[in-house]
């Protein structure tokens, strides 16, 4: 099971558990806790920002971003720095971008970050570059 943090495009967000999500499909489903118990959600990947893939759900809410590459841990892929179009900046590595393509993973160059990954929906990027 995936913990994820699912975050679209309008600015609503949803945090659950997936085992189903694959950028090639249109739907996934989200294991949602609440008040009344679990509940599955169902998201279509074209509503979305972003997918983020996260070590827990609370993240550390004094955690300065940091967006620059630690030089003593090299990662793997080309770097890249996508700006999405609500302006919000995320530098990494990716080994999968491709021009046209519906969407596509960054790891965040920030280690000590809360996301392990991150599935960028194409749509809702200003500016994909290499760094």
């Amino acid at each position: 099971m995936n913990k994820i943090v699912a975050r679209y495009a309008d600015g609503r967000m949803v945090k659950g558990t997936t085992v189903d999500f694959f950028p090639t499909k249109d739907l996934f489903h989200v294991s949602v806790m609440d008040k009344e118990g679990s509940r599955l959600v169902e998201i279509s990947l074209k509503d979305l920002k972003a997918l983020f893939f996260v070590n827990d759900f609370e993240g550390n809410p004094g955690h300065v971003l940091n967006n620059e590459f630690d030089p003593a841990r090299p990662a793997p892929g080309r770097r890249i720095k996508v700006v999405f179009k609500d302006g919000e900046v995320m530098v990494g590595t990716t080994t999968g971008y491709q021009p046209g393509r519906t969407g596509f993973f960054i790891v965040p160059a920030d280690t000590s970050a809360n996301t392990q990954r991150c599935y960028v929906v194409a749509a809702s990027t200003q500016e994909v570059s290499f760094v």
